[in-house]
């Protein structure tokens, strides 16, 4: 059974992303049937992760619209730090989060959606680093492997990976009305 068939899916990347937190969400994605892009600031480059697993970019974050996806999976690492400095970055997750679409963040990647303002009265977790990031962006802490509060779905580090993708396809995958 594939519950994501037809949806797609935008990941960001840049050097220095944590490998783990990149990969399984991509591949458990594509294995429940949607389409993932990773968008990096260049197409076609190749970035090296924070363990040095290559990723190519499908395409560049400049050509992204919101509109074409349903949702935003952040990977964590070094890369949130820089990326969240790019004014499409922020401007793609704020659409993401303002239009009730997916908006995912493992890790550090929890700076990017901190830089877009969207976390304020969300409850989330994160890397415990960034915990007091969070919280002064009026972010409501919880120490769990996984938070999903609405549309955002949060965890804090690689070996919470199994249930921040269940986090995802149970906020993404559609349900059929009782009775039908």
């Amino acid at each position: 059974m594939k519950p994501l068939r037809g949806q797609r899916f935008l990941m960001f990347v840049d050097d220095v992303y944590e490998d783990l937190e990149l990969w399984y969400p991509r591949y458990r994605l594509v294995e429940a049937g949607a389409e993932v892009v990773v968008a990096g600031l260049e197409a076609n480059r190749t970035y090296a992760g924070k363990h040095g697993y290559p990723c190519r970019a499908d395409a560049a974050i400049a050509e992204m619209q919101s509109r074409e996806f349903n949702g935003v999976v952040i990977p964590g690492g070094f890369m949130p730090d820089k990326l969240r400095r790019i004014g499409q970055v922020l401007d793609l997750v704020r659409q993401f989060a303002a239009s009730g679409q997916l908006t995912a963040a493992i890790c550090h990647g929890g700076w990017i959606p901190i830089s877009a303002g969207v976390y304020r009265g969300v409850k989330v977790t994160g890397s415990p680093g960034i915990k007091d990031d969070l919280v002064n962006a009026g972010a409501i802490w919880v120490d769990a492997p996984v938070v999903v509060d609405r549309h955002f779905v949060s965890s804090r580090k690689p070996d919470d990976l199994p249930q921040f993708c269940e986090g995802i396809l149970a906020v993404c995958t559609p349900t059929v009305p009782a009775g039908q």
